[in-house]
């Protein structure tokens, strides 16, 4: 924990913690980046995953829609990653103490993220035909649930 801690005071220290903290908007302008980025990253991800349990456009296979959606998905990801560090590093003593925030960041995010890629590869050889077999369909699921868990931890961490 101690060297939570001390990682925790380096971010607060950053140059841009202070003025996210002390200005009236930068917190909230920063929440809606980190919301707009989490948006393009779960919403490319579902309809991957939807395609996969054989939900959606008949016109294109779950490989096809994961091609389409490959760039959109990963530019997504960026956005959630630098604004959740922006939002994080201005009170990261406050974060890294809070249960919901270290079970999202500890163990949701890692396990979906590596979930996510695997998920992702495997569609290339899942998704080439219209029906996709069981497995992909569980993986999909799977995927779904496991991004659900994360922001549903994230409902629960406060909002500073």
């Amino acid at each position: 924990m101690d060297t939570w801690r001390a990682f925790a005071k380096f971010c607060e220290a950053l140059p841009w913690g202070g003025p996210i903290r002390d200005s009236l908007w930068g917190y909230p302008f920063i929440q809606l980046v980190h919301f707009t980025g989490l948006s393009v990253w779960l919403g490319t991800n579902v309809m991957v995953d939807l395609r996969l349990l054989g939900i959606g456009k008949e016109k294109e296979t779950a490989a096809e829609l994961n091609d389409s959606l490959f760039m959109w998905n990963w530019i997504g990801f960026a956005i959630v990653v630098t604004g959740g560090f922006l939002l994080f590093s201005p009170i990261a003593g406050t974060y890294i103490i809070n249960p919901a925030f270290q079970v999202k960041l500890a163990m949701l995010v890692p396990t979906a993220l590596i979930w996510h890629i695997m998920v992702q590869q495997k569609t290339r050889s899942w998704g080439r035909s219209p029906e996709t077999p069981g497995i992909a369909k569980l993986a999909g699921l799977l995927e779904i649930l496991l991004w659900f868990s994360a922001v549903i931890a994230a409902v629960n961490i406060p909002n500073f």
